[in-house]
C-alpha cells in the first residue's frame, strides 16, 4: 500500500523540510520504493549467517611513521595571504556571545 500525502507530509514535517506539492507526490514514490524494497529484504533468510559487527577483516593499513626533515619555512609561507614572522595569519573564528 503507497505512502499516503498526509504520511508524506509528516515526514517532511519531522525533517523539518518545507516540500512542495511537487516533491510531496516525487517522494510519495520514491519512499514507496524505499519500504518495498526493505520488506523485501525482510523475507531474506538470514538464520544461518551469525550476527555481524564488521563484514571484512579488520587490518592496520597506515604507513610506518617515519621522522623526515619537513618543508622549509619560507617554501611553507610563500602562498599565504597574511602572515606574521614564521606563522600564517588568520582572522579569529571564535565568537563572544553577548
Amino acid at each position: 500500500m503507497p505512502l499516503t500525502r498526509q504520511q508524506v507530509e509528516h515526514i517532511a514535517e519531522l525533517a523539518k523540510l518545507a516540500l512542495s506539492p511537487e516533491e510531496i507526490e516525487r517522494f510519495q514514490e520514491q519512499l514507496w520504493a524505499i519500504l518495498d524494497y526493505a520488506a523485501v529484504l525482510q523475507r531474506v533468510d538470514t538464520d544461518a549467517i551469525p550476527p555481524t559487527a564488521q563484514v571484512i577483516e579488520l587490518r592496520n593499513v597506515m604507513r610506518p611513521d617515519v621522522v623526515r626533515p619537513s618543508l622549509p619555512v619560507e617554501d611553507v609561507l610563500a602562498n599565504a595571504p597574511s602572515r606574521k614572522d614564521s606563522f600564517f595569519c588568520v582572522p579569529p573564528v571564535i565568537e563572544v556571545a553577548p
